[in-house]
C-alpha cells in the first residue's frame, strides 16, 4: 500500500471540511482530511521502511497531507544536521502553506546552532514564501534564547514583503523578541524598524502574551502607528 493511500484510509471527512477554512490557500481536492496526531502516528509506524526513501525522492507531491508526512518523515529518518538541512532545502520550495511550514520543528538544530545560523540566513532571501518563512521561524524558535547573534534582529526587521504570511512571521518573531528580549528589542520598536502594518502586528501579539508584564505591555501599547 503507497503512502497515499495509506493516508485516505485514515481520512476523516468531517476534519477535511473544518481544516480547509484553515488553509484558504490550498485547494480542498487536495485535502485529504488526516489528523495530526494520526498522521504523526502513521509517519513514526513506516518512517524506517525502504518505501519512503522512494517517497521523499518524488517531488512535488499532490494532497496536502502528503506534504505533512514528508516533513515529519524528514525529522524522523535524518539525525543527522547536514543531510535534513540538505533535504529541507529541496523540499521546502514545494511547500505551499503556513500549516505544513509552521509543523517543521528540527529540534537537532538547538543542538546545531552555528552549523543551522547561516543557512537559515541564506533561507530568508528565498524567493519561495515557505522556504523564507521556515527560516523567520526557525530563528525566533532557535536563536532568541540566551546570547543574540548579532545582527539577527537587524536581519529580520529588514524584510519588506507583500505576502501575508512572511509579514505575519516577521510580527510573530518580533513578538517573541519583545517576550524573550525586550530591552534588545524595544529599540525597533520604538525606532519603528518594522513596515506599519508588521510594527503594530508584533504589539498586538506581545500583548496577547503572558511572558509580557503588564507595565510592558501599557508602554508598547502607546508604540502602535495610528
Amino acid at each position: 500500500m503507497t503512502i497515499t493511500n495509506q493516508l485516505f484510509a485514515l481520512q476523516d471527512l468531517e476534519y477535511k471540511a473544518f481544516h480547509s477554512r484553515l488553509i484558504p490557500n490550498v485547494e480542498p481536492d487536495r485535502i485529504i482530511g488526516v489528523r495530526t496526531p494520526k498522521l504523526r502516528a502513521l509517519a513514526k509506524q513506516i518512517y524506517r521502511e525502504d518505501y519512503v526513501e522512494e517517497f521523499l525522492d518524488t517531488l512535488p507531491h499532490y494532497y496536502y497531507e502528503e506534504n505533512n508526512i514528508h516533513a515529519e518523515l524528514l525529522l524522523l529518518r535524518y539525525k543527522d544536521v547536514d543531510e535534513l538541512l540538505e533535504r529541507l532545502a529541496a523540499f521546502l520550495p514545494y511547500v505551499d502553506n503556513w500549516a505544513t511550514c509552521d509543523m517543521i520543528a528540527p529540534k537537532i538544530f538547538k543542538k546545531n546552532q552555528d552549523k543551522v545560523y547561516p543557512i537559515l540566513l541564506e533561507w530568508l532571501d528565498s524567493e519561495h514564501t515557505y522556504q523564507q518563512r521556515f527560516a523567520i521561524v526557525a530563528l525566533m524558535k532557535y536563536f532568541l534564547d540566551g546570547e543574540l547573534r548579532e545582527g539577527l534582529l537587524e536581519k529580520i526587521a529588514s524584510i519588506r514583503s507583500e505576502e501575508y504570511y512572511i509579514r505575519m512571521a516577521v510580527a510573530w518573531f518580533f513578538s517573541e523578541a519583545l517576550a524573550k528580549q525586550y530591552d534588545k528589542t524595544l529599540p525597533f520598536i520604538e525606532g519603528k524598524k518594522l513596515d506599519v502594518w508588521t510594527h503594530n502586528k508584533a504589539i498586538q501579539k506581545a500583548r496577547e502574551s503572558y511572558r509580557v508584564d503588564a507595565e510592558k505591555k501599557n508602554h508598547i501599547n502607546m508604540l502602535k502607528i495610528k
